[in-house]
């Protein structure tokens, strides 16, 4: 019986407007209602995954930052997982040639949240970006200057191509976690490091074992390279029908896509039917 879910938000939960489904909405709920822990599972910070749970119910977490942080939906902290600043002053420095394209996120609500050195705003796949979150954006040159606490982690954004030549010349890797998430039709891409532990499958296992669930009592459900590892640990791994090609090459279960409400699909055939 599964008693827990963790659910990707962007291209899975949300349709291509941005927008939670009526039918997803409502399935959350019903599920929720039986008593299983739904955790929404992020690349997004905090601050830009909140509004997405307004209409749902507040009994969910949201593990955010691919697994770094989790909070309750009041905001409160649950479990946190940094980037030591020295291993982010490493990262920076090897890969000095990529420092346009840099950035370091840190654990904060408000302003200077994200700090960039010399990033193209103007960028269309930036610019959305920009719009939503400029208020909790700022501008430190050098980078590493900004390194006065551990960040959440170090991120990398710009063409498919370029982010993975950079995952492939990354040094070193024993101290520190990379997820990519590719969007080939917009050809971009974005590069987190994180600490080894702040990945989407060690935070889902470590809300399993808070909630002393094993793994056959966990689904997970995403679409994207950055979800590879929370599917992995899930004793029922979902992938959505606008999946990466590679998820969906695994042999896991795929359900609809995120413009046909996959996500309330899947609840509905392996939870709700069966009660």
């Amino acid at each position: 019986m599964i008693r827990l879910i963790g659910i990707d938000i962007d291209g899975t939960l949300l349709d291509g407007s941005g927008a939670v489904s009526a039918s997803n909405q409502q399935a959350i709920e019903k599920v929720v209602a039986l008593g299983v822990h739904v955790a929404l599972v992020t690349g997004r910070s905090y601050s830009f995954a909140r509004p997405i749970a307004n209409h749902l119910p507040p009994e969910i977490t949201l593990i955010v930052s691919n697994g770094a942080v989790e909070r309750s939906i009041t905001g409160k902290t649950l479990a946190r997982r940094l980037l030591p600043r020295q291993v982010a002053q490493r990262v920076l420095r090897s890969m000095h040639k990529y420092r346009d394209a840099a950035a370091l996120i840190f654990d904060r609500d408000d302003a200077r949240q994200l700090l960039f050195e010399s990033m193209d705003w103007d960028n269309p796949n930036r610019k959305g970006y920009w719009a939503r979150n400029k208020s909790l954006i700022d501008q430190c040159t050098p980078l590493e200057d900004a390194l006065t606490e551990d960040p959440i982690q170090v991120m990398f954004n710009g063409s498919v191509a370029d982010m993975r030549l950079l995952v492939s010349s990354l040094e070193g890797g024993a101290d520190f976690a990379v997820a990519l998430t590719e969007y080939e039709e917009r050809d971009f891409c974005l590069v987190d490091i994180t600490a080894p532990s702040a990945t989407k499958g060690h935070a889902l296992k470590w809300r399993a074992e808070h909630l002393g669930l094993k793994r056959d009592e966990v689904m997970a459900i995403g679409d994207n390279l950055n979800d590879l590892d929370m599917l992995e640990f899930a004793g029922l791994p979902v992938v959505m029908g606008n999946a990466v090609q590679s998820l969906k090459e695994r042999g896991w279960f795929i359900t609809g896509s995120h413009e046909q409400s996959g996500v309330a699909d899947v609840l509905n055939q392996f939870i709700l039917n069966r009660h």
